[in-house]
């Protein structure tokens, strides 16, 4: 019997208005984007609207994807962008 594959989970960092950066999780993460720019994301995203997504990277499972997202909330900012830049969207 074949195995059933579970969908990749993301670590995605936003850019908010004001230049200040979010970090979170999501299986779809332009869903999870468009939600934030609804203002049904996060309180930060509420306070600190979306502009765009900086970056995100597919990890193997939800807890890979949550472990990452703990470490990079860990980070200052600059390490942060750096990452970001390492892990940019390409269209």
């Amino acid at each position: 019997m074949a195995r059933v594959r579970a969908k990749p989970w993301f670590v995605y960092m936003l850019e908010c208005r004001g230049g200040r950066v979010y970090t979170g999780i999501a299986l779809d993460v332009v869903a999870r984007f468009e939600k934030h720019c609804a203002g049904k994301g996060a309180a930060f995203t509420r306070i600190n609207p979306p502009v765009h997504v900086l970056a995100a990277k597919r990890c193997r499972d939800r807890s890979s994807a949550l472990k990452a997202e703990a470490r990079l909330k860990k980070l200052p900012r600059a390490e942060k962008l750096i990452w970001a830049d390492r892990h940019k969207i390409r269209a």
